[in-house]
């Protein structure tokens, strides 16, 4: 019965003494995982490092490349936009003028009301008619207005229309100011097909 015991005692022992061993190996593996990632995170740390300076120098270079040859690109899509605004403005004033003058041959009262005798053609003779609107001179008082707004002259940001008549040359510099028959741009500055905005 003793020794029985005593066998039975041992495996118990043993059992013990095998389990401590497993979860001290268990320890010395996890710090073991532990000490290798550290180093690794510090070997990482040693490969990083800072831009010398040729590749500063190669980065510099790429950007003012890059620069000279946006501006150019972006500059002309810009002049363009402005040009085709210019087109824009030139067309609304132009049709409401045509507009004006097809009326004063509806509406006699208008060119009783409004215009000069030496006026045959029966174009306005003041830009601020064509939106302050005008009396057609009927019994009821009819307004008409030919625009909303006066366009803005996108190359100079004003609406500082430069005004020929129906009466002067198309080459003048001047105008007899008759009539308005006909507006310019007052930009001499030279567009992206080489003529000059005041001449459009």
């Amino acid at each position: 019965m003793r020794l029985q015991l005593h066998r039975r005692g041992g495996q118990g022992s043993a059992g013990a003494q095998l389990a401590r061993g497993v979860q001290h190996r268990s320890r010395q593996g996890r710090s073991l995982s532990w000490f290798r990632s550290i180093g690794a995170r510090l070997r990482n740390r040693g490969n990083q490092r800072g831009l010398t300076l040729v590749e500063l120098s190669s980065v510099s270079a790429i950007i003012l490349i890059m620069a000279a040859v946006t501006y150019p690109v972006a500059n002309t899509m810009l002049k363009r936009q402005k040009e085709l605004e210019l087109r824009r403005a030139l067309r609304t004033i132009r049709t409401a003028l045509d507009r004006f003058q097809y009326d004063t041959e509806r509406f006699p009262g208008i060119r009783i009301g409004y215009l000069d005798r030496t006026n045959e053609e029966g174009y306005p003779e003041e830009l601020e008619w064509l939106y302050e609107g005008i009396d057609i001179g009927d019994a009821v008082g009819t307004k008409i207005k030919y625009l909303r707004r006066m366009p803005l002259d996108p190359m100079t940001g004003a609406a500082d229309w430069d005004t020929r008549s129906s009466r002067d040359d198309p080459e003048s510099l001047f105008s007899d100011n008759i009539n308005i028959f006909d507006v310019r741009s007052t930009s001499d500055k030279i567009g992206l097909d080489g003529t000059r905005y005041n001449t459009w």
